[in-house]
C-alpha cells in the first residue's frame, strides 16, 4: 500500500450537515473517523471537511440562532488545517434540502468562481444554464492526468451519524428521490457505534440497498455517547460540559448565556420544516 500512486486516488471531501446546536468534540470526530477510515482503503484521499449548520427555518425544537451555531462551529474549528465552516445553507431564509447543499458544494468544486445562489444547487443532472460550459471546464483538469481512472473532480460525500441512515425511514422527512441523489451521486459514509445497526438500516431500505456500495459504514470503537441533546441538557441543570465542547465553545455559551429551558422551547408545537413540506406536496 506504500507504493499506492497518490495521483490515482480519489479525492473526497466530507460534507456534515445538521443542527451543531451546539457542536461537540463527537462532531469533530466524526471527520477523523472518516479520514482515517479513507487513507486506510489506499484508494482516497480526503482534501477537506465541510460543516454546515442548518438554518433557522428548520424549525427543529430548542434550535437556538443559527448565527450563533455558526460562530460556534467557526471557533470549534480555528485551528484545524482541513475543517471549515460553510455558512451558505445556514443562511438561506427557507429550509433547504440536504440534497441540494450537496449540489451547491459539488457545483463549488466545478466552478472557479460560484456565486452564492440556489443556482448552485440544481441536480446534476439538469444543470442550469450557467452550467453550460461545465463538460469544457472538465477538459483541463483532465488533461494533467491522461489515466482514464482518475477523477479529476472530488467527490461530495456526506458524513452523518447511523441516526441519520434510520431516519431516512421516517415518513415524509426525506423525499425517496432525494435519498436516491444522495447515495447515488454523491455517496454515504456513515459513523456507526453499535455494531450492524447501519447494516440493517441499509437492509431495510430498498434504495440504500440498491446503492449499499456508495455507503462507507465506519465502525467507531472508541466511543463516547456525546450529542448536543444532552450538552443542551447539562447545560439547563448547571452541569460541567467541560471535555465534551471545546473550550473556546463553552467559553462562548457561557459568555452568551445561550441554553436554558426557554431556548428548549423554542419552536414547541411547529411541525419540522420537512415533514410540513413534504406532507404538503403530496397533498398536490
Amino acid at each position: 500500500m506504500a507504493m499506492e500512486d497518490p495521483d490515482k486516488k480519489t479525492e473526497v471531501v466530507l460534507l456534515a450537515c445538521g443542527s451543531f446546536n451546539p457542536i461537540t468534540n463527537m462532531h469533530l470526530r466524526l471527520f477523523e473517523l472518516a479520514k482515517d477510515y479513507f487513507h486506510e482503503t489506499g484508494k482516497y484521499k480526503v482534501i477537506k471537511g465541510i460543516i454546515s449548520p442548518v438554518g433557522d427555518a428548520y424549525k427543529k425544537k430548542g434550535l437556538i440562532s443559527a448565527n450563533h451555531r455558526v460562530t460556534m462551529a467557526k471557533l470549534a474549528t480555528k485551528n484545524l488545517d482541513w475543517v471549515e465552516v460553510d455558512d451558505w445553507e445556514s443562511s438561506q431564509s427557507e429550509w433547504l434540502e440536504t440534497v441540494k447543499v450537496l449540489r451547491y458544494h459539488h457545483q463549488k468544486l466545478l466552478s472557479p468562481d460560484p456565486t452564492n445562489s440556489l443556482q448552485n444547487a440544481m441536480p446534476l443532472t439538469k444543470p442550469g444554464r450557467k452550467r453550460k460550459q461545465e463538460p469544457n471546464r472538465h477538459d483541463p483538469v483532465k488533461k494533467k492526468n491522461q489515466s482514464p481512472d482518475i477523477k479529476s473532480v472530488p467527490q461530495v460525500k456526506l458524513l452523518c451519524g447511523s441516526d441519520m441512515l434510520e431516519s431516512f425511514g421516517i415518513p415524509n422527512l426525506w423525499k425517496s428521490e432525494d435519498i436516491t441523489e444522495i447515495v447515488k451521486n454523491h455517496g454515504l459514509v456513515c459513523i456507526s457505534r453499535d455494531g450492524n445497526s447501519g447494516q440493517k438500516f441499509i437492509y431495510e431500505s430498498d434504495i440504500l440497498w440498491r446503492y449499499k456500495n456508495n455507503i462507507h459504514l465506519v465502525e467507531e470503537w472508541i466511543t463516547t455517547d456525546v450529542s448536543s441533546t444532552k450538552i443542551r441538557r447539562a447545560l439547563r441543570r448547571g452541569q460541567s460540559i467541560r471535555y465534551l465542547v471545546p473550550d473556546v465553545v463553552q467559553a462562548y455559551i457561557e459568555k452568551n448565556n445561550l441554553y436554558s429551558s426557554e431556548s428548549e422551547d423554542r419552536n414547541a408545537g411547529v411541525v419540522l420544516a420537512p415533514l410540513q413540506k413534504h406532507a404538503s406536496d403530496s397533498k398536490n
